[in-house]
């Protein structure tokens, strides 16, 4: 791996990249840079960044999620649009900052973007949509902005008091039209420094001040949900859906919660009964009723992915079994067998007169970069070389145009991380009803672990489905009827252990030996 400073490969993108630039994938890439090598800068650029963030007007502190990017480095006014993948994508980010640091903070953002998604951007039938718009009443932010004195006429004297330090209120408002620069009376919420330093300096406890924001944003809520609301695009795409369904795995499997899961279940179910065609290929868009457009590569590698991280959440063998079954797919029909890669269109999309390749991870990452990870992560399920040799020859195509600007390829940074390895399976033999299988498995999942994959063999089942898809499991028992766990590296396990201590140190050797 280039041993470069991150702060030089990544920045040079942007000058403030600690400021207002962000790409979720790069904080994910950085997340594992640091665990790689320890480099405490890349965990201080992904921190500082994930942190303004959250403080920022960029962040909906009412109603929760992120508007689409800032418009200054400070990130206080942002374009108001929000977009089903920034909430997808950032969910990640700040889930995995959570399993690094184990910063509350970052845990209790990723829920408020969960919560945003499950209330608003939810179809009946489980399904996200896609996007809502920046203007309500024909002025860009209008539903978000508040004046002074419509937060002091909704709270108590002592609330609006705390709101007005908080979130840097003005009687002159920090908003302004960008054409003339005049305020316009009316503020985006912001909060400029940390809660606990706004504690200490109104004298009241953190935990005081948190519940006194809690009561004040229900409450200011409750008024803003009566006016104009901005218009909803409620497209269905498979592409950005299948991140979200990736993200509220990774939740569930951060936070314990499989109310996460379940949505995700549901969506993916959703996709795959509602958005493929006769021949059971996907479709990439849905609304009222009708599912249309041949998918493209974004769509089969997306939810792919979806469906491994929806199987490691609740290790239901279907969803492994669907996301091979897509994986192949895609390898059929948009394998570039001349050059290596993966096109963008099928083999058989009509009106093409040139098939084209996307390299380039940007606000979305690309569908090579996605599929190579997914190329390497199933076959140290299953144990099909086919797999790793796909991958091997999508990173020989597009192996230079990585090295010419690695940090516009950031998602296939990762992908690279991942092969580098040395990389471990873990298999968990136990009843997944125990309370030892449930302890070791959360264990796992509370961690951040990026180079592994997780198994679970029930031996409530007298022939696992998992040995349908993963032949190396088949010898692999339980101790004495306890949940045990097996280490594998290259498919050759250490002696099965009962202790998920034991079980994490294996785990830690492992990554202690990897290369930098």
């Amino acid at each position: 791996m280039n041993k470069r400073r991150p702060n030089k490969l990544i920045a040079e993108k942007s000058p403030y990249l600690l400021q207002h630039a962000y790409n979720p994938v790069d904080l994910m890439y950085l997340l594992r840079y640091w665990k790689r090598t320890g480099d405490a800068w890349a965990l201080k650029m992904v921190e500082t960044t994930l942190g303004n963030m959250r403080r920022g007007g960029i962040c909906d502190h009412i109603g929760f999620g992120f508007h689409r990017y800032s418009t200054d480095y400070r990130w206080l006014v942002p374009h108001f649009e929000k977009m089903l993948y920034d909430q997808a994508l950032l969910a990640m980010a700040y889930c995995e900052a959570y399993q690094a640091t184990g910063n509350r903070e970052y845990g209790k953002t990723a829920r408020e973007i969960f919560a945003y998604v499950l209330r608003d951007m939810t179809d009946p039938e489980g399904g996200f949509y896609s996007a809502e718009d920046a203007d309500s009443e024909g002025e860009e932010g209008r539903f978000y902005l508040w004046t002074e004195d419509e937060i002091r006429q909704t709270l108590t004297k002592e609330e609006a008091e705390v709101l007005t330090r908080v979130y840097g209120l003005q009687r002159e408002g920090n908003f302004m039209v960008e054409a003339t620069g005049t305020k316009t009376g009316t503020n985006i919420l912001h909060i400029a420094r940390p809660l606990w330093a706004l504690a200490k300096e109104l004298g009241i406890p953190s935990g005081k001040l948190e519940e006194c924001l809690d009561t004040a944003r229900e409450k200011l809520f409750q008024v803003r949900e009566k006016r104009a609301h901005p218009h909803k695009d409620d497209k269905i795409l498979t592409d950005w859906n299948a991140l979200m369904i990736a993200a509220l795995s990774k939740g569930a499997q951060a936070f314990q919660e499989p109310a996460y899961k379940d949505a995700a279940s549901r969506a993916a179910g959703f996709i795959l009964a509602r958005m493929r065609d006769a021949d059971g290929r996907l479709l990439h868009r849905y609304r009222d009723g009708e599912a249309a457009i041949p998918a493209f590569l974004d769509d089969y590698a997306f939810l792919a992915w979806g469906l491994v991280e929806l199987y490691e959440a609740g290790f239901e063998p279907v969803h492994l079994l669907r996301a091979i079954e897509l994986n192949n797919m895609m390898l059929e029909r948009f394998w570039d067998h001349e050059n290596g890669g993966l096109f963008f269109s099928a083999d058989d999309a009509e009106g093409m007169l040139v098939r084209t390749k996307e390299f380039y991870d940007g606000a979305i990452p690309s569908g090579n970069s996605v599929a190579m990870l997914n190329l390497l992560r199933l076959s140290h399920i299953t144990g099909n070389t086919l797999y790793e040799q796909k991958a091997a020859h999508l990173l020989r195509a597009c192996s230079k145009t990585i090295a010419e600007a690695p940090y516009a390829r950031t998602q296939f940074m990762t992908a690279l991380d991942f092969s580098l390895g040395p990389s471990s399976q873990v298999v968990i033999v136990g009843n997944p009803r125990s309370e030892d299988t449930t302890s070791m498995i959360r264990s796992l999942q509370g961690s951040f672990l990026p180079h592994k994959v997780v198994m679970l063999r029930s031996t409530e089942e007298h022939d696992p489905d998992l040995i349908s898809f993963a032949e190396y499991t088949r010898g692999l028992e339980s101790i004495e009827g306890k949940a045990t766990a097996y280490v594998c590296r290259n498919f050759r396990c250490d002696l099965p252990t009962t202790d998920e201590k034991q079980m994490l140190t294996l785990l830690d050797e492992a990554a202690a030996s990897t290369p930098s």
